[in-house]
């Protein structure tokens, strides 16, 4: 089979780019033609994979994507495939990867004038076109509250979801070797072993809220605050972050990396993964945190919050957000060290029984299969 996939941008380190990467890979392995559509490509490209780059048009986002849409629709006239799978919303997608959560939802507490705006009727259109019960796009979801959401908006039919499981990569789980990594890891970054390590892992700084972090870590009784080392890893600019933490006073002890590979040896360090995130359809870190045997404070709007309650391995902060639940959450998460080891043997444990680690495979299945039904 020849596949398409549609993706605007790809960079190595974002979730989306990550998940659409091993679904196409796993498709490719079991011998079928992989095509990507692309506004930018950054990084190395998979080999085997023809990769097209589609021309930029249109200043605005919602211009561009219009474009890339008319573009990749005269492309598949001309050069047709069996299957095209798309991880950004558009018309005439076979189907649909769900790594957001609903527009309609989003928009529906705006005001007026933005309901108004040129953005978000593209946006609303372009999500109809996959939702609307006219439609036939098959789509997967990462979480439940995704199918409520946009059934409650669009009356999508049930048959038309495909639940999938987690998806993350083996080298994240905790094993006999995960003490010993931390350990060098601690020893290569000059963080003493005693130090209450924090990470957050995440492309995108405000929506996973990295400036609720801060607050929270600067909110710390004195005590706590001087054993406290926040790493912040991910795809952004810092330099507004960085210029926060100056004005809380505890610059000295947070640090930024951009995007990188050794994720495990950040999660095998740390004492506690900080999630509290304004918008995140489901949170894969937050499941790579679990299987590492590593805590988690996470707002409850994150789609996969609730696999931290059903490990009963950290927190979920009630919504709406209130900065001192998370400030006293994180507090309680230093102090109680029984606290803490429970939840680390916990984390282990649910990374142990549960399936987290298929999502490109089951996914896989499902878009192979659509050739046939």
């Amino acid at each position: 089979m020849q596949l398409a996939f549609c993706i605007y941008k790809f960079f190595p380190f974002g979730g989306l780019q990550r998940d659409f990467l091993q679904i196409a890979t796993a498709c490719q392995a079991q011998g079928h033609q992989i095509r990507v559509y692309v506004l930018d490509w950054q990084g190395d490209k998979p080999a085997g994979f023809d990769i097209i780059i589609v021309p930029k048009k249109g200043l605005s986002n919602h211009s561009r994507n219009q474009a890339y849409y008319h573009w990749v629709k005269a492309h598949l006239q001309s050069y047709p495939v069996d299957c095209v799978v798309g991880f950004n919303k558009m018309p005439g997608l076979d189907v649909y990867f769900a790594g957001d959560t609903c527009f309609a939802e989003k928009a529906a507490h705006k005001g007026f004038f933005y309901k108004l705006s040129k953005r978000c009727k593209h946006y609303l259109a372009f999500e109809q076109a996959v939702f609307a019960p006219s439609s036939s796009t098959k789509i997967m979801v990462l979480t439940k509250q995704q199918i409520e959401d946009f059934k409650n908006h669009y009356h999508t039919q049930d048959e038309r979801f495909f639940l999938l499981p987690p998806g993350i990569a083996l080298d994240r789980k905790y094993s006999v070797d995960s003490p010993q990594k931390r350990q060098q890891f601690r020893l290569a970054n000059q963080i003493s072993l005693d130090d209450f390590v924090i990470v957050q892992i995440g492309s995108d700084f405000k929506r996973k809220g990295v400036d609720r972090t801060l607050k929270a870590i600067a909110a710390l009784p004195n005590d706590l605050k001087q054993k406290v080392t926040y790493l912040v890893v991910g795809q952004d600019k810092p330099e507004a972050y960085l210029k926060l933490a100056d004005e809380l006073a505890i610059a000295k002890q947070v640090r930024f990396f951009s995007g990188r590979n050794d994720i495990p040896d950040f999660l095998f360090s740390a004492d506690l993964l900080l999630h509290p995130a304004r918008q995140e359809a489901a949170g894969m870190v937050l499941i790579e945190a679990l299987a590492a045997g590593v805590p988690v404070i996470v707002s409850g709007i994150s789609g996969y919050a609730y696999h931290i309650s059903q490990a009963n391995a950290g927190i979920v902060l009630s919504e709406p957000y209130k900065q001192n639940i998370l400030d006293q959450a994180l507090e309680q998460s230093i102090r109680d060290k029984e606290q803490w080891l429970n939840w680390h043997n916990n984390a282990i444990a649910y990374g142990n029984s549960e399936d987290l680690y298929h999502l490109a495979q089951r996914a896989a299945d499902i878009i192979l299969g659509c050739h046939y039904e």
